[in-house]
């Protein structure tokens, strides 16, 4: 196995591929949507996909950050090597694809302020820190994991959404409600500013402002739409009833579904709160099994 080559397809894949159970989402929206501008703009969306998917091509121009999950079972090893050909995949796999380029070139405050421009190489966008998962997560989005698992999930995390995106400490009033609504308010003025509906949401509650985030990106990772519990789908019907719509033209479907990641809490009166409103082209995930 050429791992780094493998790894740069699976770039390739995330990018320009959609998962099986958002394409039923989106199926099942356009069927049940009766607002003529929201019905045209899911069918040109869903056209976007076909083309996308069937010449390789990016789903957006916005080919977003590169974030890694490994999830490994008791019985495998993460190597120093192994993280090294992580980066090297998606650098040839950015290239291959092509990404838009967007590293930032100088030192810590130049590129703060963008002042020596981007590089012009796509592969030159480092991912961002590499986030490990075993059998011990006890989230709502944990797994079983068996010992000889070793996989790889690479997730494109457009810029967007993360505009959108919010972390914040709830003040929980012993109210699992008073969270849940507090979530909302904020995804419900996200999801009208977003402009690139319909939203797949994930919101997650952890300990701290980390630990909440990473819920966030698993939940990103690992969510199905075809599989959304009770809570899941209450808080996408409230989002739907917002009337935003497909690209902010009003109609039933402001989100395709939501993802809800609840972790551990510690016995205090807060809650940590992370929110993010993908776009209609997320998640991009891909996975390979090592």
């Amino acid at each position: 196995m050429d791992i780094i080559d493998d790894i740069s397809k699976s770039i390739i894949e995330a990018s320009t591929t959609l998962s099986d159970d958002k394409f039923n989402a989106l199926k099942r929206a356009i069927d049940e949507e009766d607002n003529e501008n929201a019905r045209w703009a899911l069918n040109q969306i869903l056209e976007n996909y076909k083309v996308s998917e069937e010449i390789k091509f990016p789903l957006c121009d916005d080919t977003g950050i590169p974030h890694v999950i490994i999830e490994v079972g008791s019985e495998r090893e993460i190597t120093g090597n192994l993280l090294n050909q992580i980066h090297e995949g998606i650098a040839l796999g950015l290239n291959n694809l092509p990404a838009r380029p967007m590293a930032v070139k100088g030192d810590e405050f130049e590129r703060i302020e963008q002042s020596k421009g981007l590089y012009d190489v796509p592969g030159k966008l480092s991912p961002a820190s590499i986030l490990i998962d075993t059998v011990n997560d006890e989230s709502t989005y944990g797994r079983e994991i068996s010992p000889d698992t070793l996989n790889v999930h690479f997730l494109l995390e457009g810029g967007g959404p993360e505009i959108r995106s919010k972390t914040f400490r709830v003040y929980h009033k012993r109210s699992f409600d008073n969270v849940i609504d507090t979530a909302c308010e904020w995804l419900e003025s996200s999801l009208e500013k977003l402009g690139c509906t319909p939203s797949i949401p994930s919101i997650a509650i952890g300990r701290t402002h980390y630990e909440a985030t990473s819920l966030l990106l698993k939940s990103i990772a690992y969510g199905n739409l075809d599989s959304l519990n009770q809570y899941e789908q209450d808080i996408a019907d409230r989002l739907n009833r917002t009337g935003i719509g497909p690209l902010g033209l009003g109609g039933k479907t402001t989100v395709l579904g939501c993802y809800l990641n609840i972790g551990n809490q510690r016995a205090s009166g807060v809650r940590i709160v992370s929110i993010r409103p993908s776009c209609f082209v997320e998640p991009r995930v891909a996975t390979l099994k090592l």
